[in-house]
């Protein structure tokens, strides 16, 4: 995921792209061969093609192809050193703070995340309509490999938005799942990250792991709704209050885990008259929502100074 990340940084792509393009060498042809010989995901190749970006990252994010995974890292750097370098700068200015990258490919065993880092980068990474578009495809059709399947499980069932999924000797088998559905109307994706399955196949186990912890994320969410002059207390001075509410219809959820209910109202200290439409205050979910402004439904005269004294 974070090679096409970074990729995509230095190329962006929109739907309907292709990007940069690369011809096929001859190292490439043996990279490829080297691959296939220690048992890594890779996509035939042969000298001469050209190959795109968006071929690049159509094999990188469905068929996990380690040699595309090469070739893309070297249409944006130099060398492997460099786009390693840029790997790890890109994953500290993302806050990915327990993420070593040792190659682009992800097979290194010194390459090292976790299923929290791992989220936070599929979440940023799927805020691209290309990588949605792509990681949601059962198999892609490339030049000269023709249609490869993905190695993602559960792709195209079940709601479920494919994202990543890969196996080491090392990793066991992991999978990064994003599942969709639907509130208030619009479609949204909540991300579910299992590392380490081992025993029969991996990845399979991996991905029916991700799919019931995405299910049961999804089962555990509060929606509130709160219409525009809903009121919700009030705030003034001495016997001179006004209702607060919203000056907008908002939803407001949290994912609603052993009961615990993170929503809170904070209120500005206000010294002042207070007028109709002035932010009063905010309604907080905690690491879950933006603060929803709460406004003053009508106006109210300063303190007096007895109201102050008191």
């Amino acid at each position: 995921m974070m090679t096409a990340y970074v990729a995509l940084q230095k190329f962006p792509l929109a739907i309907g792209q292709t990007g940069p393009c690369i011809v096929v060498s001859d190292a490439d042809v043996l990279n490829f061969q080297v691959d296939k010989s220690e048992h890594d995901s890779a996509v035939i190749v042969e000298s001469g093609e050209q190959l795109c970006e968006i071929d690049l990252l159509d094999g990188v994010l469905v068929h996990s192809a380690a040699n595309y995974a090469d070739m893309l890292a070297a249409m944006v750097t130099p060398s492997p050193e460099a786009f390693v370098a840029r790997m790890n700068q890109t994953a500290r200015s993302l806050g990915l703070r327990n993420t070593r990258y040792a190659d682009d490919t992800g097979v290194s065993q010194k390459s090292v995340s976790t299923a929290v880092d791992q989220a936070k980068l599929a979440a940023i990474l799927m805020r691209s309509a290309l990588v949605r578009s792509i990681v949601d495809q059962t198999q892609v059709d490339l030049p000269v490999a023709g249609f490869v399947n993905s190695f993602t499980p559960l792709v195209g069932e079940h709601d479920v938005v494919g994202v990543k999924s890969g196996r080491t000797s090392a990793a066991g088998g992991c999978d990064v799942m994003a599942l969709a559905y639907r509130l208030n109307g619009r479609r949204h994706l909540v991300y579910a990250v299992v590392l380490g399955q081992r025993g029969g196949n991996v990845l399979a186990r991996a991905g029916q792991a991700a799919y019931a912890l995405a299910t049961s994320a999804e089962a555990s969410q509060v929606d509130v709704t709160f219409q525009k002059g809903d009121v919700l207390g009030t705030i003034g001075f001495g016997k001179h209050v006004v209702p607060f509410g919203l000056a907008h219809a908002s939803h407001v959820y949290w994912w609603d885990q052993h009961n615990f209910h993170p929503l809170h109202l904070r209120l500005r200290h206000l010294g002042d008259s207070i007028r109709r439409g002035e932010v009063v205050g905010w309604i907080e979910v905690h690491s879950v929502e933006a603060p929803v402004p709460l406004v003053a439904l009508r106006s109210v005269d300063a303190p007096t100074l007895w109201h102050r004294i008191l």
